[in-house]
C-alpha cells in the first residue's frame, strides 16, 4: 500500500475510533471530566481506544510534516550523478511549488513555482506510483533543443566548461572514465556527466504550457523527458533541499562527507 495513503487511513481511523469513544462516553457519563478521564470504579478504556488515543497525534503530526513540510527520499539510480549517488538519502521541500492535499495531490495554496536548474522529485507520468528525480531545464514555453551533445534553450546553448574525467567509487564506480563539465543554467551551475562516443538523441520540442522538461545529470544514463515526454505541473512532488544520509550499498559504508550537503 502507498505509504501516504496508509497514513490518511491510520489518522482517520484512530481519531475516529478515538472521538467516538469520547462522545459515547459523553453521552452514558455527562458529569465525566472535559478531559475524558477515568473515574474511580469505571470501566478502563477498551485496548483500541488506548491504541487509538496514542497514536492519532503520531499519525496526525508525521502526515502533516511529509505532506506539507519536508519528505524523505532515498535515491536508488545514478541517473543524477554527480550531483546525487546511489545512496542518498535526501530531503525535499513539500511546499515550494504548492501545497497539496495527500493522496489526491490537489494544490490548495501557490507558494511558488519550479525555476530553470531546480532539482525536482515528481511523479512519473507514465507511472504515477513511482517517484522519479531529475533537473528541471525547460519551462513553459520554452523551446529546448539538443545537437551533438549540446543542450539548447530558446536557441542558445547553454553554457559548459568540461573539468576532466570522473572519479567514482562505490555504486558509482561504473561511472570512472565519463566526462566531467560544469553546465550553467542562468545562476545554476551544477555538474553533469557524459559520454563522448555515446550516441545521444537529437531535436527540439517546445515545452507546453502546465508542463515541464526535464533531464537526469547523468546525460547518458537517464531516463528523462528525451524518451518520454514532459513532466505535468500536477506530477510535481517538491524541490530537493539536501543530503541528510548516504549508505553505499556497494561498500556498506556511510559516507559521512556527504552528510548536510545542500543539493544544487
Amino acid at each position: 500500500m502507498d505509504l501516504e495513503l496508509a497514513l490518511v487511513l491510520g489518522t482517520a481511523v484512530t481519531g475516529l475510533i478515538w472521538l467516538a469513544y469520547a462522545l459515547w462516553r459523553r453521552l452514558r457519563s455527562p458529569s465525566q471530566g472535559a478531559d475524558g478521564a477515568d473515574e474511580p470504579g469505571r470501566a478502563k478504556e477498551p485496548w483500541y481506544v488506548e491504541y487509538a488515543r496514542s497514536f492519532f497525534p503520531v499519525l496526525l503530526v508525521v502526515l502533516l510534516l511529509r505532506s506539507f513540510v519536508a519528505e524523505p527520499f532515498r535515491i536508488p539510480s545514478g541517473s543524477m550523478m554527480p550531483t546525487l549517488l546511489v545512496g542518498d538519502f535526501i530531503l525535499v521541500n513539500k511546499f515550494a511549488y504548492g501545497l497539496r492535499l495527500p493522496v489526491v495531490h490537489t494544490r490548495i495554496l501557490d507558494t511558488g513555482q519550479p525555476e530553470r536548474g531546480d532539482v525536482a522529485v515528481f511523479r512519473f507520468p507514465r507511472r504515477p506510483s513511482e517517484d522519479y528525480i531529475k533537473r528541471i531545464v525547460g519551462l513553459p514555453g520554452d523551446r529546448v533543443a539538443f545537437r551533438d551533445k549540446r543542450l539548447y534553450i530558446n536557441g542558445e546553448q547553454v553554457p559548459v566548461e568540461i573539468l576532466g574525467r570522473y572519479e567514482g567509487d562505490g555504486a558509482g564506480e561504473a561511472m570512472t572514465g565519463a566526462r566531467l563539465l560544469e553546465e550553467r543554467l542562468g545562476e545554476v551551475h551544477h555538474r553533469i556527466l557524459e559520454w563522448p562516443e555515446r550516441p545521444s538523441p537529437q531535436g527540439e520540442v517546445e515545452v507546453p504550457e502546465g508542463m515541464y522538461f526535464v533531464l537526469g545529470d547523468n546525460r547518458d544514463n537517464s531516463n528523462d523527458s528525451r524518451f518520454w515526454g514532459f513532466v505535468p505541473e500536477g506530477n510535481l512532488v517538491g524541490r530537493a533541499m539536501l543530503i541528510w544520509m548516504n549508505w553505499d550499498p556497494a561498500e556498506n559504508t556511510v559516507r559521512l562527507e556527504r552528510l548536510g550537503d545542500r543539493i544544487r
